[in-house]
């Protein structure tokens, strides 16, 4: 049985959030049954924890000793297994990863960066520092709303573990998109998929079941 780890508590904010929903994305999309480990808070710097994630974050994925941490890592290994994710075709195959990475290196380093200042609103420096971030952001969007095109997912008519990675990624501050009507449609093409609901409902759930 696949077991992911994920946390029992979060700020409301963060709730839908946590990067344990690409996983759980992952495996409804191919149809995979799994269970959660969730931790209380300071369980995650425990030593035996932090023997299989040494940063002490989630998800783990975990079946038949094997345990496997990084979202991006975990979400290619679960592809493996299913076309739904990634396809057979060797460059597709190929274009469906490039995506992902540029989804956690490309894109959301800037828009994670926009997010943080938020929590260090009023400070000289924070304000001093947030124009140039958004615009630093906005670019890497216009040219992510450029590739894609009028392409309903990023390698055309398939959704792939790339757009899987590059919708949670746009969903952290899809206000810095707000007028890129493409971008809209394909955030909201991704998050209609019944897989992606199933996957949120579940994370919403461990969370109101560990209150």
């Amino acid at each position: 049985m696949i077991t992911i780890t994920a946390f029992a508590w979060v700020p409301d904010f963060a709730r839908g959030q946590v990067r344990d929903l690409r996983v759980r994305w992952a495996l409804e999309e191919v149809g995979l049954p799994y269970a959660t480990r969730l931790l209380n808070q300071g369980e995650q710097d425990a030593p035996g924890y932090r023997a299989i994630q040494p940063f002490g974050q989630v998800p783990v994925f975990e079946e038949d000793g094997f345990a496997l941490f990084e979202s991006g890592a975990i979400v290619l290994h679960i592809g493996e297994r299913s076309e739904r994710l990634l396809p057979r075709d060797p460059q597709a195959r190929a274009r469906a990863t490039q995506w992902l990475f540029a989804a956690l290196n490309s894109i959301e380093p800037h828009i994670m960066t926009v997010a943080t200042l938020m929590f260090y609103e009023g400070e000289a420096w924070a304000t001093l520092r947030e124009p140039s971030a958004v615009a630093f952001a906005q670019k890497r969007l216009a040219g992510l709303s450029q590739a894609l095109g009028e392409k309903p997912y990023l390698d055309g008519d398939t959704f792939t573990a790339g757009d899987l990675m590059m919708a949670t990624v746009l969903r952290i501050r899809p206000d810095l998109f707000a007028d890129d009507a493409r971008l809209n449609r394909y955030l909201a093409r991704c998050l209609m998929r019944p897989a992606f609901q199933r996957a949120l409902d579940a994370q919403m759930k461990d969370f109101r079941d560990a209150a």
